[in-house]
């Protein structure tokens, strides 16, 4: 720990310059007068201008202040909104020397051919069209040199910026800005790394296997690194291009990509943040090829069980459900305002009732949500918030392509099919040894823990207690009683599950033994503890 702080004080100590530059910057567009209250504030088009002044971490800091409705005003965003990464491309001799030094070999040798002019350049990489040796089309990712110590100098500064406004506005401190910045910081650091963008080309591509309508470019490991990506080349064309020439075919291009984001989501965790037209093309034979994924986000099984749950209760505005469901994904302190933010709920899900259920936006309406938590003392984790925008760049992308496109028939659709496959034969089965093997575990060593616990405070500083060994088997008889009576509710649970799916057939006749068996269960269970009570007086 010590020795982290000591790099953490060299870094701010040689970030100083730098410090001020960016101080002079914000000076001269006014962004500095927001620390002496709201009168001051600079208007958005200065605040966009001083952000494209500073350069690549700024600018991307822009954009994800961008995605926070929860924390600025709509002018601002709109203003960020505008912030774009086009650089002017780097040298030829710079992009060949990169390559050459993360790669091992001369260009010559590791390429047939390799295209002077960029095909795209922006603030963190730009790239080239290649033929291997072995006579295959690719597209090569290079990085700019030197981002990694640009970065660290940058997000030095910013923490000291952020600290200096929280001491100067203790208001600031409720948007708890330190995390927005570290969550960056880490962002930024994943996106600059091509190793991470390779794996996550190879865990999408194995994920969405069985789309036969979606392509998805493999990378070429043998002439790919940390800076350098070296991807098959695709062939088609930007969709909003294609979409002119071929109006009909955007319907089913639009079912695609909805089931695309919700299968990567639900079935993998993993979702492409960034779906927007210049990220997908369609190739000459009618298929779907997604590109980029530099920006990907992550879901653990539990957060995607209360999105399931979040997404539900929108549907249904039901405000109470949305707000349990929504603070087991969100970090909710001691802080948080529960009352309000059920208000706040109640007000966003009544205006998603108003409107058309083939109109509403599962974008907004979750942008609208994380807004209701800010204001009410939640931290937003920063894949919500990644999540929250990619449905509003693909729900945005639809209306332009397709604007007739029921996108809600699309996703209750695709709802519904992974539904009947979560209550699949199969994965009952393998939920079900699971949730044994839990009961079984906790059955096993409950007992014993309860006996080393309450030990361990019988011998404390408080004394040796009388009858604590007592107790100790009290308790543990009482747990192993709790943990049959879990396993039961949870068999009753399970087999109500299955009941309530619309498939019927076997589903229903293995809920109704699965209901049956833990209520025979729970009353064993009852009429044992009857006995030993009437034992015991």
């Amino acid at each position: 720990m010590a020795e982290a702080i000591k790099r953490t004080k060299r870094s701010g100590l040689r970030g100083l310059p730098r410090l001020f530059q960016i101080l002079r910057v914000l000076a001269r567009h006014k962004v500095l007068g927001a620390l002496f209250g709201k009168r001051h504030w600079p208007t958005p088009v200065q605040v966009r201008e001083a952000f494209e002044e500073l350069g690549l971490v700024f600018l991307k800091f822009g954009q994800v202040l961008a995605m926070r409705h929860d924390l600025l005003p709509g002018a601002y965003i709109d203003e960020l909104e505008l912030l774009h990464d086009d650089l002017p491309a780097m040298g030829f001799d710079v992009v060949t020397t990169t390559v050459e030094q993360a790669l091992g070999s001369p260009l010559t040798t590791l390429f047939a051919s390799f295209g002077q002019t960029p095909l795209a350049a922006a603030t963190v990489a730009q790239v080239h069209d290649a033929i291997t040796q072995d006579g295959r089309r690719v597209a090569v990712k290079v990085q700019r040199p030197g981002l990694a110590p640009i970065i660290a100098t940058d997000i030095a500064a910013l923490t000291t910026l952020v600290a200096l406004g929280e001491k100067l506005m203790p208001s600031l401190r409720a948007f708890d800005l330190p995390r927005v910045v570290s969550e960056f910081d880490s962002s930024l650091r994943r996106e600059i790394d091509f190793n991470r963008e390779a794996r996550s080309v190879m865990l999408f591509r194995a994920a969405l296997a069985d789309f036969h309508d979606l392509w998805i470019p493999d990378v070429v490991a043998a002439l790919s690194s940390g800076v350098v990506l070296t991807m098959e080349f695709s062939a088609g064309e930007r969709i909003d291009e294609y979409a002119k020439r071929h109006p009909e075919a955007m319907a089913r291009s639009m079912d695609t990509l909805v089931r695309v984001m919700l299968q990567s989501i639900f079935e993998e965790g993993v979702f492409h943040a960034d779906p927007h037209p210049g990220n997908v093309f369609v190739l000459p034979d009618g298929r779907l090829s997604l590109l980029d994924f530099g920006n990907t986000g992550e879901l653990d099984e539990a957060m995607r069980e209360s999105l399931a749950l979040l997404l539900d209760a929108v549907v249904k505005g039901n405000a109470r459900a949305a707000t349990e469901a929504y603070l087991e994904m969100a970090s909710a302190g001691a802080n948080v305002n529960r009352a309000g933010l059920i208000a706040d709920m109640k007000a966003a899900l009544y205006e998603i009732r108003q409107t058309n259920l083939a109109q509403v936006s599962i974008g907004n309406a979750l942008d609208s949500l994380t807004g209701a938590g800010s204001r009410n003392g939640v931290h937003n984790p920063a894949e919500f918030v990644l999540l929250t925008r990619a449905f509003v760049i693909l729900e945005s992308m639809i209306g332009q392509l397709d604007p007739q496109h029921d996108y809600m028939a699309s996703f209750r659709n695709e709802i519904t099919r992974l539904t009947e496959q979560h209550f699949a034969a199969a994965r009952i089965k393998d939920k079900s040894i699971q949730l044994a093997r839990d009961v079984e575990r906790l059955i096993i060593d409950a007992p014993a823990d309860t006996r080393r616990v309450l030990r361990r405070f019988a011998e404390g500083d408080l004394g040796r207690l009388p009858g604590v060994e007592a107790l100790g088997a009290r308790a543990s008889r009482n747990l192993e009683r709790l943990a049959r009576a879990i396993a039961s509710a949870a068999l009753v649970i399970s087999g109500s599950l299955l009941l309530l799916t619309p498939m019927g057939g076997w589903h229903h006749l293995l809920g109704e033994a699965m209901v049956i068996c833990g209520i025979v269960g729970m009353l064993i269970i009852g009429i044992g503890a009857m006995r030993r009570d009437h034992g015991h007086r």
